[in-house]
């Protein structure tokens, strides 16, 4: 779907109609629409064909575009399919393919740093209340998406929390103090950066917007998650990926620092 947006766009930007592109091509206007709809797939031959007629020059995206279209991954996630909505799949595939995650939370713990029982508990407060099976589903697909994190190429990350998120007791206090610890173990890792936004900060009114970005091959292929009221939003418009991109370097501006931040964490575990 992705693929099918940015074709999209890359004609609009050329200022052809799916007919005239169609004629360049020497297809007919529907299969264009098919591609531009994720109905249909397009070759690498073809999709360079449709980037050249529409005078695009930029070669990495491209590339990239290429690398999408040649993409037939059917990773874990799939297993799924039917039994989740849909985004929880989305995202799962979103990250298998970004070149680097970026968190701002500010009421819970990052899902990727999640511990089991805390995520269990983070489901068992949602209203209605989840069936056992469905509530497991979760669990069980929120703590394989560490994969990213853990796996033999992970992926780089950073997660910027706030104090708040890191006080809040989802569950009781062992589970809260085994949350902390988990924290702190990952922030070891070399491709892993946590900062913490204390409650003694001056001047951060406005900013309390909870989102994930997971960067692409290119910046233009970058993608903004947010929670909204009716589900999750994929955000891929250049405008608003410029919004979350000046939001991360403010957030990223006030938290302290690695060693000051896990040095943070270690006084909450203790008080608990």
């Amino acid at each position: 779907m992705r693929l099918a947006v940015e074709l999209r766009r890359l004609r609009d930007a050329a200022g052809l109609t799916s007919r005239e592109a169609a004629a360049l091509l020497g297809v007919s206007a529907a299969q264009i629409s098919q591609i531009e709809a994720g109905l249909a797939g397009v070759s690498e031959k073809r999709l360079r064909r449709l980037a050249a007629n529409y005078a695009c020059s930029d070669n990495e995206l491209i590339d990239a575009l290429v690398a999408m279209a040649k993409d037939r991954t059917r990773g874990w996630w799939e297993e799924y399919r039917g039994l989740l909505p849909t985004p929880f799949l989305d995202i799962a595939e979103l990250e298998h393919h970004s070149t680097y995650r970026r968190d701002v939370e500010f009421l819970f713990i990052p899902g990727l740093l999640q511990t089991d029982e805390y995520a269990r508990a983070t489901f068992s407060s949602r209203i209605p209340e989840l069936p056992h099976e469905e509530l497991e589903l979760r669990v069980r697909h929120r703590m394989q998406r560490k994969v990213i994190l853990e796996g033999p190429v992970p992926t780089p990350y950073e997660a910027v929390i706030h104090e708040a998120a890191l006080r809040v007791r989802v569950s009781d206090r062992p589970a809260s103090r085994a949350q902390l610890a988990r924290v702190l173990e990952v922030s070891d890792a070399d491709h892993i950066t946590v900062r913490v936004i204390p409650f003694d900060l001056d001047n951060f009114g406005g900013t309390w917007s909870t989102v994930m970005l997971a960067e692409g091959a290119v910046p233009r292929l970058d993608t903004a998650v947010r929670d909204a009221p009716h589900g999750t939003a994929f955000i891929d418009s250049e405008a608003q990926l410029d919004v979350f991109r000046t939001l991360l370097r403010r957030v990223e501006g006030a938290s302290l620092d690695p060693t000051r931040s896990r040095d943070f964490i270690h006084r909450l575990a203790k008080e608990l």
